[in-house]
């Protein structure tokens, strides 16, 4: 065992609360005294990356089998069966009618508060064009961006942090077993919606997909549980569907239909969803997913044909709309295929660089930015330096191009430039930058110049690089596809002007596409889920081959440098994520070295003091506890008889399920599943649990609550086995037992998520209340 690398936490406040990790070495746990730890304690706070936060809980997965589930299960009749069925149906319809109205509202807002930014700069720059003093001009557009980016910053880092960035990586980690706090909340969600319209309307380089994946999760969160505890309102409905398990399914349905909505890509919803998000799969899942996808887009269309004065034309293809690539593409031919994997290998080593510059800028944020006031005056000095980027370059531009009869422009700007002409450069920055994607897509050979589309490419990469991070609700998608269609179309002018037939290279728009997807695959390394969704929002099945060929060969090359970005940012976080596979070269770990021991066991019939004792210890907070047959004085194992969770446990003190005398088994308050139910998923904690004296005396008997069949494996059992079983089930207690069927240990999510393969081979991460 000497090859694992062992890392020393920065801070010991983690060491003497949550569970105990056995150092494999048998090292002695280093003491550390608390008056040192503040005395020395740096300015800025510390990142180690080599930590495993002891913050997050793990979500229950597996359900409890005990008698209370087995009587109910008994009770219901087929009819019933089929009607829980059909009530998931229900709410999975609901789920995409909600998101793809919430879809139409951040849609119908950017639209109509970057229109009012956008016309009255338009109008000022115009004014000071002839009169002179266009600094005014810079002034009025720096000044809108910084005021729309406040509002949303303040809202995010004073009211609700949590709904900063994309929440992809949040949701990933929900749906992966890991309980992150609030992340699907009612104020989050609310939160998150004016965050993204600031965002969007305040000109940083930031799209709404990530955002609408991450309403779209909370919005399954609540509507599956009937319910809104932040409202503390009970709408007595879907009581049945309140458990871990369950909203696992619906959040995973929220997430295909926001994608849906965003892009109008039922089938790539899915696949994301399946790809990014969901760990735990099923083929009735896979069609209930669909349905909420097909839903969110079908809404989000029709009330927006609505609003357009168009009812019944439901032509959009959703919030991201990149317009339809039917026939303004030519086809492409079998030697260009060597072209697209050089694009390919070209985004992955633009998306690796993007990644590791975010990467240091996260860690700069997590050191020195972390009051929110800093946070605030960082997204604002962003917005206001986006604004003067993006200036600079449209005034510094020379690129004019005549504005034709069939201009699409929203928004064009003469500024030096001929009567009937419009500056090139404010196509790609005085707009939106879905417009701008989708300018860059279809607007006709020669409305670029290859000095106009270099320049945007790196301006826009480094702004979008700062962008990333900020406290503010945005999404990276579009930033991405946005640098990506630059340089793609840049490569396919380049090629126009190397070939000695132009006919052959005579729509760049086609490169555009395939940079794209080259810069996205780069970045956030998806493959199968990002090739659906871009052939359902271009519309165009022709090029579903060389997207996939392109999105591989970026992940291949990003992957030899560094991860993606949203792992690295659950890796910043330092959640105990559980990836597919176990680290490779473990098999040499057995169960005994990895498990948390020793173990806090509860006897079938336990005395109520005990057990408020042990859940009242605050320097062992665990949620799980084997139950033995009998716990002896000298510390020997007992045989294990079942698992109990401290959420049950709570339950049963709150409704004071004692037995009278502790000599005696006298009948007890009969207890049901909607008592657990109704105190889901907000506990109340053990010190709010009042307990007399004389209860402590009395007896519980757990047999009755306790799941009798609990998961376990033999001590010799090797870590990928272990790991497999674990992360396949959706576990959140596995027992190890010796040869005797005797509890010796636990393994929980940290124990397995601490392994990892390192420069140094398989190291070993530390825990720490990060």
């Amino acid at each position: 065992m000497a090859n694992i690398a062992k890392k020393v936490s920065w801070s010991g406040r983690g060491d003497d609360r949550g569970e105990r990790t056995p150092l494999l070495n048998g090292d002695e746990e280093v003491k550390y005294n608390r008056q040192d730890i503040v005395r020395s304690r740096p300015k800025e706070i510390p990142h180690n990356e080599k930590l495993l936060s002891l913050k997050f809980e793990s979500l229950d997965y597996d359900n409890s089998e005990n008698q209370l589930f087995l009587e109910e299960e008994r009770r219901m009749s087929h009819m019933g069966f089929r009607c829980l069925e059909i009530r998931r149906w229900v709410i999975c319809g609901l789920i995409g009618f909600l998101t793809g109205l919430i879809a139409c509202m951040i849609d119908i807002a950017v639209e109509k508060l970057a229109g009012y930014k956008y016309f009255a700069v338009k109008l000022n720059i115009e004014k000071y064009t002839e009169l002179g003093g266009l600094s005014i001009s810079l002034i009025l557009w720096a000044v809108l961006n910084s005021a729309f980016v406040m509002f949303g910053a303040i809202a995010v880092a004073f009211v609700e942090p949590i709904a900063a960035g994309s929440g992809i990586p949040q949701i990933k980690c929900f749906l992966n077993g890991v309980k992150i706090p609030r992340v699907v909340r009612l104020k989050t969600l609310v939160i998150k919606v004016f965050g993204v319209i600031c965002s969007v309307a305040g000109g940083l380089a930031v799209g709404k997909e990530g955002p609408m994946i991450h309403s779209g999760a909370v919005v399954a969160a609540g509507v599956s549980q009937g319910r809104s505890t932040s409202l503390k309102k009970d709408f007595k409905i879907f009581e049945y569907f309140r458990r871990d398990t369950e909203k696992r399914d619906f959040v995973s349905a929220g997430a295909a239909a926001g994608v849906s909505a965003a892009f109008g890509a039922p089938v790539g919803g899915v696949l994301f969803s399946l790809e990014e998000g969901a760990s735990f799969w099923n083929q009735m899942l896979t069609w209930r997913i669909f349905f909420a996808s097909m839903v969110s887009t079908f809404t989000l269309n029709f009330f927006l044909s609505i609003y357009h004065g168009k009812p019944g034309e439901l032509s959009s293809p959703g919030l991201i709309n990149f317009g339809r690539f039917d026939s303004d593409i030519v086809q492409y031919n079998l030697y260009e295929i060597p072209l697209f994997i050089i694009m390919g290998a070209l985004g992955g080593v633009l998306g690796a660089l993007f990644n590791i510059i975010n990467y240091w800028l996260t860690i700069f944020r997590i050191r020195y930015i972390h009051r929110p006031c800093l946070q605030v005056m960082e997204a604002m000095l962003v917005a206001a330096v986006t604004a003067t980027v993006s200036f600079a370059m449209i005034y510094f531009s020379n690129d004019c191009q005549p504005l034709g009869q069939d201009n699409t422009e929203e928004y064009p700007l003469q500024l030096f430039c001929a009567d009937g002409e419009y500056n090139s450069m404010a196509t790609a920055f005085f707009n939106t930058p879905e417009r701008s994607v989708r300018s860059l897509f279809h607007n006709p050979p020669g409305t670029y110049n290859p000095v106009t589309l270099g320049v945007f490419t790196l301006a826009y990469f480094f702004l979008a690089v700062w962008t990333y991070g900020l406290t503010v609700s945005a999404g990276v998608f579009i930033p991405s596809l946005l640098i990506g269609a630059a340089w793609g179309r840049l490569f396919g002018i380049l090629l126009s002007f190397i070939a000695s037939s132009q006919s052959i290279w005579a729509d760049p728009g086609k490169y555009a596409l395939i940079g794209a997807a080259a810069q996205l695959g780069g970045i956030v390394r998806m493959t199968l889920s990002l090739t659906v969704i871009l052939v359902e929002a271009t519309g165009n099945v022709t090029y579903g081959f060389p997207i996939m060929l392109v999105l591989m060969t970026a992940k291949i090359v990003g992957d030899y440098f560094i991860e993606g970005l949203y792992d690295i940012h659950i890796k910043l976080q330092s959640v105990p994520f559980l990836h597919w596979d176990a680290p490779p070269t473990s098999h040499w770990l057995t169960a005994r070295e990895v498990m948390s021991s020793p173990v806090t066991c509860l006897n079938r019939v336990e005395k109520v003091g005990r057990i408020v004792d042990v859940l009242s210890n605050t320097s062992t907070i665990h949620n799980g506890f084997p139950v033995v047959a009998h716990t002896s004085e000298n510390d020997e194992p007992g045989i294990i008889c079942g698992l109990i969770l401290r959420s049950q446990l709570i339950v049963l003190l709150k409704h004071k399920v004692f037995v009278e005398r502790a000599s005696s088994r006298l009948s007890q308050r009969k207890l049901q599943l909607k008592d657990f139910r109704d105190a889901y998923p907000r506990f109340p904690p053990i010190q709010s649990i009042h307990v007399s004296q004389d209860e402590r005396e009395c007896m519980m008997d757990l047999t009755e609550f306790m799941n009798p069949t609990p998961y376990t494996v033999p001590q010799e059992t090797s870590l990928p086995r272990v790991f497999k079983l674990f992360r396949a089930l959706g576990l959140r207690h596995l027992v190890v037992v010796d040869n005797e069927n005797r509890v010796v240990g636990l393994v929980t999510r940290k124990d397995l998520a601490r392994y990892h393969v390192g420069k140094d081979g398989l190291e070993e991460l530390h825990l720490a209340q990060t």
